[in-house]
This record gives structure tokens, C-alpha cells and sequence, in this order.
């Protein structure tokens, strides 16, 4: 008995020496959400300042989405191989060098670079960042690490709106990313300070044959999304890229099963059918959810006409429902079943966005909006913490830094493909619409090159054009591609529902059900969704 409470409170004083580096763990997760998030309500002083299009602006999004994607899997590798803490803290040196480009730079095309090697940055961040927390806190206190970071996260996500309204308005576009820049080096500085290095003796090597092909494969497939619009989904040059990104998807898969030594992806998590539903859920949830809210953001600023600013108070309601649900969520991991977690959570997001086509029509004011937007956002906040937890709590500690990130990788590679592939869905129904009308028959072959201007949130081109007509049916063709956009973003988080069938607590490893108080039934058989016999 005594040898039981010295080891309690070792694990107890660790523990509190751990919460320094949850909290700087918190502040990564918190950067990286709000370099998602903020930069939307800027894309409308982006796109006047570049003069850029509707991809262009989809690329200032999906150029960070992408590499945060393509590379989170490679950093928990190496991190697992060189040290968590070591490529913890080159990671944030050079989130904030990119994210300094990104504040300086003089076109589109560079920006969207400068978020490129950003995303590359943040991967590492993100990989990383779970892995830490959980080699540092235990037992009961790991629900409440979790808790923190996602909080933190889903803060993030519902005040980016605000945050960047208030620096887009105020001090200028450029501040939305320059703001990183101090805090990131100063982050960077405490965390190699405060935090304790940790790395796998015999963690897989880099494989650089499944880096290459799963970075060219998904960028193959954003790219075709991101331009077919524009080109016609039927131009060689656009199905080339998405069968040719398809086929090197395939390509990587095959590597990573003959790769000898383990490569990038480790397969073996896939058989745990929690984790391999929680993938699922990552992807569709952040896929709708995130490209959802990219599109009410233009909507609200173009439509209806607010500056950076208020748009960024008028979305302060789902900033409320967001960070109120984090933390619900980070308490409820701990005392209610996982699959109930997540099912709410896609309940409430896609309850939300099916709201937007029976409430907001095409002279509604922004009040409107507000059961979709907090529903949203209840519906995120309650996702992040949960997803966290579990998807380091199904393997041993020791590869926890390659479980996290291929977790993160599914939710970004989500939030990627949906904004590319709704966004396309968002174009292609504005065009049309604004073609087929009265006033694009007017407008005859000049139509066309409108309508990909009002899809870019650029209605001011349609008040330009003498004519009222022309005005009218670019709000309404802007509203019906939302609508439209918004109904596909309700069905891809409601087929959520379908994958929290395989959301199991006998998957967890020891270690992450000892966070779990008993107040958990022994066996979860009753508490559990009713399947057929022989199917689990």
C-alpha cells in the first residue's frame, strides 16, 4: 500500500510539473486555429488588394491545409526518432519566419507560398503538440490536459472571425499573420526551456518515397477541385490532376505496406476500429463544418456588406458556443462514452447548418443566421477535445507521436478537400445561376466572367454594370450557391452519425482509461449503440 501512494504522488507531482507544457502546447494549437480562421474575414481585402479570383482565394486557405495535411505524419516520425521537444520548437521558429513572409509578401501567388512552408510549420505543431501533453500528464488529470488543449483549439477557431476583423480593420490585413511572429519565437523560447525531451528509441524511420507521393497526391486532387470550376471538369488537364492524385493516394498506400521498417503511415492504427472511425469522423466533420464556415464569412461580408470588423462580431455568438462546448467537452470525456460525444457533436453542427435554408433567404439580415451559427459552433467545440483524447488514447505512449498525427492529418486533410470541393460545388451553382437569369441573358458572353467574379465575393462588379437587374440577380445567385453549398456541408457531417458505430472504450490503452473515472460500467455493453451480433 505504501509503495502504491508513492507512486501516486510521483505520478501526481509530474503531472503538475507537466501544465507548463500544456500550456504551451494550448498556445500552438491556439496559433494554428486562428491562422485558419482568421484569415477568412481578411479574403475580401485580399482579393482587392491581389485583384485575385475565387482559387486564388481558396489557395490562400488550402496552400496552409494542404502541407499542415501532407506533413503531419513525417513530423511525428521524426519527432518520435529526434526528440518531440527538439522538433516541437523548431516547428514554431518556423511558424513564425513563415508566417513574417506571409505579413510581407507582394502578390497571391507569394502569399500563398509563404502559407505553404506555414503549414509545414504548424504540422509539426500540431503532430507534435498531443504527444507532449500526453507523456507529461496522467491518470485523471489527462481528460482535463485535453480539456485545456481543446478549448484552447476550439477558442481559436470561434474568435478567429473577431480577431481578425479587429487587425483587418484597425492595423491592416498584414497583422493577421504578423502577430505571429512574437509570440511564436517568445513560445518557442519557453518551451525549450520548460518542457522535458522525450523520443523512441526505436522509432521508423523517415520515408521519404510516402512523403512525396501523398503530398503530390493530395495536391493533385485540391488542385483539380480548385480549378475545375474555372476550366471545366471535363479539360485533360483537370481530370489528369485528380486521377493522377488518386492514383499516387493508392501508390503511397502500397508503399506503406512494403515499406520495411514501417514508413509514414502506420497502417497497424487502422486496425483499431476506433481509430479508424475517428479518421472518418475527422474528415467529414471538418470537411463540412470548416468550408461551411468560409463560405458564411464571404456571405456575411460581401452580401450583406459588413466591414471585417462587425463581421467578426456578428459570428461572436458561435465564439460563445464554441469555447462554452470545448471545455463541457474536455469534462464530459472523462464521464460520458465517447460515441455519445461525437454523435452530439455531428448532430449539432449538421442540425445547424440545415437550418441555413429555412431561416436565412435572400433579404434576410444577419440575425438570421444566428441558430445556424451557434448550433455550429456547440457542435465543433464539442469534437476537438474528444477527438484529441482518443486518438493517442488507442496505442501506447511510445507511438503517440505518429497516432497524433496521422489523426491530424485526416481532420486537415478534411478541412482541405471540403473547402476545395464545396467551394467548388459554391462556384459552379453561382455561375450557373447568375448565367441562366434574366440579366445574365442580357449581359450575353460577358456573363460568364462576372459570375466568377461575384463567386470570388466580388458583387461590387455586378453594381458596376448599369443596370439593377444585374445587382439583384448577383445576390441572389451568390445566396442560392450557399444555400446549395451549405445543404452539402449539412449531409457530409450528419454521415458522421454512420462511423461512431466503431467508437469503442475496450480500445483505449491502459494508460488512457486510467484518465477515466469509475463511473464508467465496467463494460460499456448498455451504454453502447445496438448492433447485430458479430459485428464488432
Amino acid at each position: 500500500m505504501a509503495s502504491t501512494v508513492v507512486t501516486t504522488r510521483h505520478d501526481q507531482s509530474e503531472t503538475t510539473r507537466g501544465w507548463p507544457t500544456v500550456a504551451i502546447v494550448t498556445i500552438s494549437g491556439f496559433m494554428l486555429m486562428l491562422d485558419l480562421t482568421v484569415v477568412n474575414v481578411a479574403l475580401p481585402r485580399l482579393q482587392a488588394a491581389f485583384s485575385a479570383n475565387f482559387s486564388d482565394l481558396q489557395w490562400v486557405i488550402d496552400a496552409y491545409e494542404l502541407t499542415l495535411a501532407a506533413f503531419l505524419l513525417p513530423a511525428g516520425s521524426l519527432a518520435d526518432r529526434l526528440g518531440r521537444r527538439r522538433v516541437f520548437t523548431v516547428g514554431f521558429l518556423l511558424f513564425a519566419v513563415a508566417s513574417l513572409a506571409c505579413g510581407l509578401a507582394g502578390g497571391i501567388l507569394q502569399l500563398a507560398v509563404a502559407r505553404a512552408v506555414e503549414g509545414i510549420g504548424g504540422a509539426v505543431l500540431f503532430a507534435v503538440g498531443p504527444a507532449l501533453i500526453g507523456q507529461v500528464v496522467h491518470g485523471k488529470a489527462r481528460a482535463a490536459a485535453f480539456g485545456v488543449f481543446g478549448a484552447g483549439t476550439g477558442l481559436a477557431i470561434a474568435t478567429g472571425p473577431l480577431i481578425g476583423g479587429a487587425l483587418t480593420s484597425g492595423l491592416g490585413w498584414r497583422w493577421i499573420f504578423l502577430i505571429n511572429v512574437p509570440i511564436g519565437v517568445a513560445s518557442a523560447v519557453l518551451g525549450r526551456a520548460w518542457m522535458r525531451e522525450s523520443q523512441v528509441a526505436r522509432a521508423r524511420r523517415l520515408d521519404w518515397a510516402g512523403l512525396v507521393t501523398s503530398v503530390a497526391g493530395l495536391t493533385g486532387i485540391v488542385f483539380g477541385l480548385l480549378r475545375g470550376g474555372e476550366q471545366g471538369w471535363a479539360n485533360p488537364a483537370i481530370l489528369a490532376c485528380l486521377a493522377g492524385g488518386a492514383v499516387l493516394l493508392v501508390a503511397f498506400v502500397c508503399i506503406q505496406k512494403v515499406i520495411k521498417g514501417g514508413g509514414t503511415l502506420d497502417l497497424a492504427l487502422f486496425r483499431i476500429p476506433t481509430f479508424s472511425g475517428l479518421s472518418v469522423i475527422a474528415v467529414l466533420l471538418s470537411a463540412g463544418a470548416l468550408a461551411a464556415i468560409f463560405l458564411l464569412v464571404l456571405y456575411v461580408q460581401d452580401v450583406l456588406g459588413l466591414s471585417p470588423w462587425l463581421t467578426g462580431l456578428r459570428f461572436l455568438p458561435m465564439t460563445g458556443a464554441l469555447f462554452a462546448m470545448a471545455v463541457v467537452g474536455g469534462v464530459l470525456t472523462a464521464k460520458v462514452p465517447h460515441w455519445l460525444l461525437l454523435a452530439a457533436s455531428a448532430f449539432l453542427t449538421a442540425a445547424g447548418l440545415a437550418l441555413f435554408g429555412p431561416l436565412v433567404h435572400v433579404d434576410s439580415t444577419w440575425t438570421a443566421l444566428l441558430p445556424c451559427t451557434v448550433l455550429l459552433g456547440a457542435g465543433l467545440g464539442l469534437f476537438n477535445p474528444v477527438r484529441a483524447y482518443l486518438a493517442i488514447g488507442v496505442t501506447d505512449p511510445s507511438r503517440a507521436g505518429i497516432a497524433s498525427g496521422t489523426s491530424e492529418t485526416f481532420q486537415q486533410a478534411g478541412m482541405a478537400l471540403g473547402i476545395a470541393a464545396v467551394g467548388a460545388v459554391f462556384q459552379a451553382r453561382v455561375i450557373s445561376t447568375f448565367t441562366a437569369s434574366t440579366a445574365g441573358h442580357a449581359l450575353g458572353a460577358a456573363a460568364s466572367p462576372v459570375a466568377v467574379q461575384i463567386a470570388a465575393g466580388n458583387l461590387g462588379v455586378a453594381r458596376g454594370i448599369p443596370s439593377h437587374a444585374v445587382a439583384v440577380a448577383a445576390r441572389s445567385a451568390f445566396f442560392h450557391g450557399l444555400q446549395v453549398s451549405t445543404n452539402v456541408c449539412a449531409v457530409l457531417c450528419a454521415a458522421v452519425l454512420i462511423a461512431v458505430f466503431s467508437i469503442r472504450r475496450r480500445d483505449l490503452h491502459p494508460s488512457a482509461i486510467d484518465a477515466i473515472p469509475g463511473v464508467l460500467p465496467e463494460s460499456q455493453s448498455e451504454l453502447e449503440p445496438r448492433l447485430p451480433r458479430g459485428t464488432r
